[in-house]
């Protein structure tokens, strides 16, 4: 008779480790969705528009968690450039209401009247910046949406170009938070 019991008490015990296991599993996964989806996700860089700030291939961490966009910031969003909505990386310029004029020549953007400094800007020393083929300016953005750019200005699809356009706060994934790899890379991007 004990021997009979011992075993029942071991196969309820292999049956609760089991349990334990799943619950476990199941514990973590929705963890993991609910961070993705409320405070973190992850891109990857494609092309070369944020270079120098950031590369082809970058990896970086995004947070969308009560994020309102403002100027300056590098924000991930999506945009319909072909069959798939793909996730575009660019630096918000002005945000709504924002008055954004651009001198071509000189490579100045200005909003609301006030030059923006941009240190971070790849300039190509005996060309114009690239132009809009739809804007003109001075250009006041609309109510919801923001004006993007990407750093490096005459490899960039942007807010200058009616494929993107300005873009619609609500397509915002997030705000980049760090670049996570090349390792050698790894922190905080300005």
């Amino acid at each position: 008779r004990e021997k009979g019991s011992r075993d029942t008490k071991k196969g309820g015990t292999a049956a609760r480790e089991i349990f334990d296991w799943v619950e476990l599993l199941a514990i973590a996964t929705a963890a993991v969705i609910i961070l993705s989806t409320f405070f973190l996700r992850v891109a990857v860089v494609v092309g070369p528009s944020m270079q120098d700030t950031l590369i082809a291939n970058d990896v970086i961490l995004l947070s969308n968690l009560f994020y309102e966009p403002e100027q300056g910031d590098i924000i991930v969003f999506q945009s319909k450039l072909s069959d798939e909505y793909e996730p575009i990386v660019k630096r918000v310029i002005a945000t709504e209401n924002q008055t954004v004029s651009i001198d071509y020549e000189t490579w100045t953007v200005t909003v609301d009247g006030v030059e923006l400094k941009e240190d971070y800007v790849k300039r190509e020393t005996l060309a114009d910046m690239l132009h809009s083929n739809y804007l003109e300016f001075p250009y006041r953005v609309p109510e919801g949406k923001i004006f993007v750019m990407g750093d490096n200005r005459n490899s960039s699809m942007d807010s200058r170009d009616s494929h993107i356009g300005c873009v619609d706060k609500r397509f915002v994934l997030g705000k980049l938070l760090c670049r996570v790899y090349p390792f050698s890379k790894i922190g905080e991007v300005q």
